[in-house]
């Protein structure tokens, strides 16, 4: 997956989250049988911690490292279950990850159809750049657009605000949305001062369905679905036109 979705990015990777209308119960018993049986098909992902926040952790190593190294990782929260796959070799693998864990889950954690308020899979784009990541958002995706009489205007002495976000339904119900945003880490001080870190610039698309429209769908079924939408997506729109014009543009600049 790497040699094609994220052939343009310095990172990339692919995290879901299942939102629920009820807590979990996260009880010592509960949480140790659903870990130990996706350690027994991951035996690598055998490092456990608890955040800040109470949400509980299974991964395979330090996710802070950022290696390039494809990791997974897992987390319960008490109101959603996160997972995601970090440098995913092809779809495949990331698909039978997130395949496995929800198979499990509804009898592990106890869930019901009744309790799922939506599932997600977002395909995340990082691109690392020293510079004003909001003056080249608008120079590379707004540059022939009316906007652009405003955000690179003579009363523009810098771009300090240029995150687009776009939401479409990708179908007649609207329970299953797509959503596309640029996420700029730039200060102001950098700005001010011209003193500019290597920064993550990111791009997301996120595929989404709601639950409660027309007949029950079983998880692996809808996973398998969004993962089929995202992927059609990214390829056709979100890396040719967004992804692939800024990673040219970073290249361009000394």
């Amino acid at each position: 997956m790497k040699a094609s979705l994220g052939a343009h990015c310095d990172d990339f990777y692919v995290s879901s989250r299942i939102y629920l209308k009820l807590d979990l119960s996260l009880e010592r018993e509960t949480v140790l049988h659903f870990f130990e049986r996706i350690r027994r098909e991951y035996p690598s992902m055998r490092r456990m911690r608890r955040r800040d926040d109470g949400a509980l952790v299974l991964e395979e190593s330090d996710m802070a490292g950022r290696d390039g190294r494809a990791k997974r990782w897992v987390r319960l929260e008490p109101g959603a279950i996160r997972f995601g796959f970090f440098a995913p070799p092809t779809p495949e693998d990331y698909r039978s990850f997130g395949e496995l864990l929800l198979d499990n889950a509804p009898c592990h954690l106890t869930l019901s159809d009744l309790d799922i308020d939506y599932l997600e899979v977002v395909y995340g784009f990082d691109l690392v750049y020293a510079g004003n990541h909001d003056r080249l958002v608008a120079e590379t995706l707004y540059a022939d657009h009316p906007f652009a009489r405003f955000l690179l205007g003579h009363e523009a002495a810098h771009t300090i605000d240029c995150q687009p976000s776009f939401g479409i339904t990708l179908n007649g119900m609207c329970d299953t949305q797509a959503y596309l945003e640029v996420k700029s880490r730039t200060t102001t001080y950098e700005v001010r001062t011209g003193d500019f870190e290597d920064q993550l610039l990111s791009v997301y698309l996120t595929i989404r369905r709601y639950w409660g429209f027309g007949e029950p769908t079983d998880l692996c079924k809808a996973y398998g679905q969004l993962a089929d939408l995202g992927e059609q997506l990214a390829a056709r729109r979100v890396v040719p036109l967004v992804v692939k014009p800024l990673a040219h543009a970073i290249a361009s600049r000394p």
